[in-house]
């Protein structure tokens, strides 16, 4: 919603916005805006008839004061997916979904179009290198890239973002259940894909799938309209770089992990239908380094990388872990993943995570106590969560500064560390905690 707002006033719109807490980077990017609301919370007086708009974000609740003034007055009221559709229906929508692999890909693409020069308008979930900022909105644009996110719109309209894209160009990565708060079972929570596909302009829409994926491919071969299918490409890693090897070339790259690979035949075939020739192609996505907190290397030395991930439902977890393992098979490798989610903290949920921990040598699970409260959910037995990941020897800290200390007095020579975590293990600096890893190794 903050990138919107920047987007928007960017653009020249009058611009002004609430909400009950306001955290950094957001804060920040606001106040230099000019467009930082003078204290949080809601009042319903700053809605007035001179508002042309009013759109709503998926966390306010139906009894918003704000939002009940609004519908008096009768304003136009938008859900964020419902302003970008309005905002881009003259223009080709290309939208990216799936659980897993959907930003990646996005900013793949995003690699690809800025370094051809191309103009764009877009909307990705994660800080990219070489764009101010995660939403771009332009009259003069054609083509829009979409992260097509699958979570609820608003309180409005309780049904996924993507729903209201209507692409003439989508992707669908992989399916694994997940937001089991709103989707409480897979068949539910995979209906949501079905109907995205559905969607897809029927005049020259194009449905772009993962055929590894035995629930995409469903999809896929179920299409009616024109589509193309991509899987993950053969490639090679030594020297902890990752080749692909394709129509007897060599590509090297920045990225690494199979997951990865699979993601980038996705990008390459949205590039292509935009007009990208394969060798343009390999020459631009050998500079991309990958999206902010995707595999993100935080420092390293000869013999210690630190990477941080956003990694939280389980297909996440596996996938990561495995990639980190297979760029240095000579390192040992500490994991540790933070339990974070909603999903994460259901006991029958958690069963989902079962063996996403066993590649690393050693194994970590995280998690505040606080983060359970919050989200009106019991605790979590150590007990539980070892059984759910099923790994007799899988540590558990449940104290910050423990976890810190612990990871602190480990013999780093020749081991890689990697943190997963949709939030932010209760404020541990990760970069600190990195440079003082890599620095005393």
């Amino acid at each position: 919603m903050h990138n919107l707002a920047l987007a928007l006033r960017k653009n020249g719109a009058n611009v002004s916005g609430s909400d009950d807490e306001i955290y950094d980077p957001a804060k920040s990017k606001l106040k230099k805006a000019g467009i930082l609301p003078a204290k949080t919370g809601w009042d319903a007086f700053k809605i007035t008839q001179e508002i042309d708009a009013v759109i709503l974000g998926m966390h306010a609740k139906a009894d918003n004061p704000e939002l009940i003034k609004a519908k008096e007055l009768n304003l136009p009221i938008y859900s964020f997916p419902q302003f970008i559709y309005e905002q881009t229906a003259n223009k080709k929508r290309v939208v990216i979904a799936g659980s897993h692999g959907k930003t990646s890909i996005t900013s793949m693409i995003m690699h690809v179009l800025n370094a051809v020069k191309m103009n764009f308008d877009y909307l990705v979930g994660a800080e990219l290198e070489g764009f101010e900022n995660m939403v771009k909105i332009d009259d003069n644009n054609d083509v829009v890239i979409i992260e097509g996110d699958e979570y609820l719109s608003s309180a409005l309209e309780p049904i996924p973002k993507f729903l209201f894209y209507k692409p003439n160009v989508a992707l669908i990565s992989g399916i694994e259940w997940d937001h089991i708060n709103v989707f409480p079972t897979f068949k539910n929570y995979l209906s949501q894909f079905i109907k995205f596909g559905e969607t897809i302009e029927e005049n020259n829409g194009l449905l772009i799938y993962c055929a590894d994926d035995e629930y995409v491919n469903k999809i896929g071969e179920d299409f009616k309209g024109s589509k193309v299918l991509y899987k993950t490409p053969t490639y090679e890693v030594a020297n902890g770089t990752t080749t692909i090897i394709e129509g007897g070339k060599k590509h090297p790259l920045k990225i690494f992990g199979a997951h990865n690979m699979q993601n980038l035949m996705g990008a390459k075939a949205i590039c292509n239908n935009l007009g990208i020739e394969d060798a343009v192609f390999w020459n631009h996505i050998s500079t991309f380094t990958g999206a902010a907190k995707r595999l993100q290397l935080l420092a390293e030395n000869n013999e210690t990388s630190v990477f941080k991930d956003f990694a939280h439902a389980p297909s996440k977890v596996r996938a990561t872990v495995k990639a980190v393992k297979e760029k240095n098979t000579d390192r040992k490798l500490i994991a540790c993943f933070e339990l974070h989610t909603f999903s994460s903290f259901n006991r029958d949920f958690l069963l989902q995570y079962a063996k996403t921990m066993d590649p690393p040598e050693i194994g970590i699970i995280y998690y505040d106590p606080e983060t359970p409260k919050r989200k009106n959910l019991p605790p979590l037995m150590r007990e539980t969560i070892v059984r759910a990941f099923n790994r007799l020897e899988l540590m558990v800290f449940t104290d910050i500064n423990k976890l810190e200390k612990y990871l602190k007095k480990q013999d780093w020579s020749k081991t890689n560390l990697l943190m997963m975590s949709s939030g932010n293990f209760s404020g541990l600096n990760l970069q600190e905690l990195a440079n003082q890893i890599t620095q005393t190794t």
